[in-house]
């Protein structure tokens, strides 16, 4: 299933099996979860993707081929391949520890081919062993919504009550490591959305409302999994002082202006960009251990139109997942 522009419905195509070059692998595709940032590359809010590129960067599958120099994966090996797909490991980010901001990075369903289809090709150095715990389609999501939330988890501290502004696929993940951990969720979702407030309420949180109402206690920190700039004011009024707000989209409409006496008293904001190979190695690691359960409703491959249109519309609980 490909891109053909901005806003336009994706296309199901026919294309040779593609070939393995060197340091990559050939993964046959067994799941691929649909995330918001898939939205964002089909309705063109991120810029320059690759020409009629496949979408779809939270993928399951196993190691068919390998191409030269290929050591640290065997055929037959089931992997996950996320967001980050390749870096220079050369610049200064590489070097030192930060190469999920690389200037040169390439990324699985934008820039590089991702999982919307029955094979794609992966940089095996950007393959992760899947835990046996997970059938395919439930670790599918692990990928991102996982992946991503477990590093805002770690940019938001270490406070005890954390809020979450947007229950899908993120929340729903992260909520259950964040309890596991001992903290308080305090769930905000869309305005009159009764079913997510429910959703979230079921997962554990001890408090769920709209998005612009205040908790009724103060939190040490807020991670804003929906692409609204106007939560982060909102999100900046619940936080007590020194507390952190965490943008964990990779595109965000406008954030309005707001008065500094809500940022003041060393409250911070703060962006979450893309993750690190031991992002992906410490959460896999641990979601089996808390253990992490993903709620998914899969779609045919061929219907990859329709699991897209229900995740912009929110007709969703947890997350969709793609089936080839």
């Amino acid at each position: 299933m490909e891109i053909n522009g901005p806003c336009e419905a994706l296309s199901a195509v026919e294309r040779p099996q593609p070939e393995p070059g060197p340091g990559d692998v050939l993964v046959r595709v067994h799941a691929c979860a649909v995330c918001r940032t898939d939205l964002h590359v089909v309705d063109g809010d991120l810029p320059d993707p690759k020409p009629h590129v496949v979408p779809g960067h939270e993928v399951v599958g196993t190691v068919e081929a390998l191409g030269s120099g290929v050591t640290e994966l065997s055929e037959g090996t089931r992997v996950g391949v996320p967001w980050l797909g390749w870096t220079c490991g050369e610049c200064r980010y590489c070097l030192e520890g930060q190469e999920n901001l690389c200037p040169e990075a390439r990324f699985t369903g934008y820039t590089l081919d991702g999982g919307y289809g029955e094979y794609l090709v992966a940089d095996a150095r950007y393959c992760f062993p899947i835990p046996e715990f997970y059938s395919d389609a439930e670790a599918a999501p692990l990928l991102c919504a996982g992946l991503i939330g477990y590093r805002c988890l770690r940019m938001a501290g270490e406070g005890r009550r954390l809020g979450l502004y947007g229950f899908g696929a993120a929340a729903h993940i992260l909520i259950q490591v964040a309890l596991w951990q001992g903290r308080e969720i305090y769930g905000f979702v869309r305005p009159g959305d009764k079913a997510a407030k429910d959703f979230a309420r079921s997962l554990g949180a001890v408090w769920a409302g709209d998005s612009d109402e205040l908790p009724p206690e103060e939190l040490d920190a807020a991670i804003l999994f929906a692409p609204v700039g106007d939560l982060v004011p909102l999100a900046l009024r619940a936080i007590r002082p020194g507390g952190t707000v965490v943008c964990g989209g990779i595109h965000m409409s406008d954030i309005p202006g707001f008065p500094y006496d809500i940022l003041w008293r060393e409250k911070k904001i703060v962006s979450v960009a893309n993750l690190t190979r031991r992002d992906a190695e410490e959460f896999l690691e641990l979601a089996p251990k808390v253990p992490v359960r993903t709620t998914v409703q899969t779609y045919p491959l061929d219907d990859a139109n329709r699991a897209l249109s229900d995740l912009r519309e929110g007709r969703l609980q947890g997350a969709a997942v793609l089936v080839p």
